[in-house]
């Protein structure tokens, strides 16, 4: 493989990964929308949909082992196709959530509607941003922006014990909803995996610039 070809590869290898970062946006704003209004049709599209990101992994993956096979990639290019592989990975993870969330949307749809605890929407549009931020990163090669979304995950996390917190002064208080509360506290549980994921791929585009381990989990 000459090195023009090997560049071309590389280039198709970012477009997907790229792609893949766009149907896990898309599906995240699905997950709100449903969460939002309870719509059991919305998340049951998510669920189905997830099967879609499992297969683009295995494509990128499938695709970055050719690659290490053929060409033998050494120093930044090998950094930068083992990176993808472990960026994907995260990916998916992302998109699991995604799917994990919406089957507690369809329970939720099913009881007694109890109000939203408070900051959830704030935590979802944090972790929305984490994720938009990391493919931006990843697209630019961006150090800075990845170490934006590093610092970010602090946020999440914030919000993560202050609804938790929340959750269980309501339980005490409503004991007839527990099961209501259960099911949101596994959505931000969930929604904090999802900015530790988003983490790990910022810490893999430092790693892709600088060659240091320092922000990797």
């Amino acid at each position: 493989m000459t090195r023009q070809a090997y560049m071309e590869e590389l280039d198709k290898l970012y477009a997907e990964v790229i792609r893949m970062g766009t149907v896990i946006e898309e599906s995240l704003d699905d997950v709100e929308n449903a969460l939002y209004k309870m719509d059991r049709k919305l998340a049951e599209k998510i669920i189905k949909a997830d099967d879609v990101v499992d297969k683009m992994e295995h494509d990128v993956e499938r695709s970055c082992i050719d690659m290490i096979a053929k060409q033998q990639p050494v120093a930044t290019d090998l950094r930068r196709v083992t990176s993808i592989m472990r960026i994907i990975s995260d990916l998916e993870r992302i998109a699991d959530h995604c799917s994990d969330i919406s089957e507690y949307i369809i329970m939720l749809s099913e009881e007694k509607e109890i109000p939203m605890p408070e900051y959830v929407p704030e935590m979802i549009e944090c972790t929305k941003k984490m994720i938009r931020e990391t493919v931006d990163a990843f697209v630019s090669d961006d150090k800075e922006e990845a170490e934006k979304v590093i610092a970010a995950d602090d946020e999440v996390d914030d919000y993560f014990v202050s609804i938790r917190d929340e959750m269980a002064i309501a339980m005490k208080h409503n004991p007839e909803r527990i099961k209501q509360y259960i099911d949101y506290l596994m959505i931000i549980k969930y929604l904090e995996r999802m900015a530790d994921h988003s983490t790990n791929i910022a810490g893999w585009i430092t790693f892709i610039v600088t060659g240091e381990l320092d922000n990797l989990k």
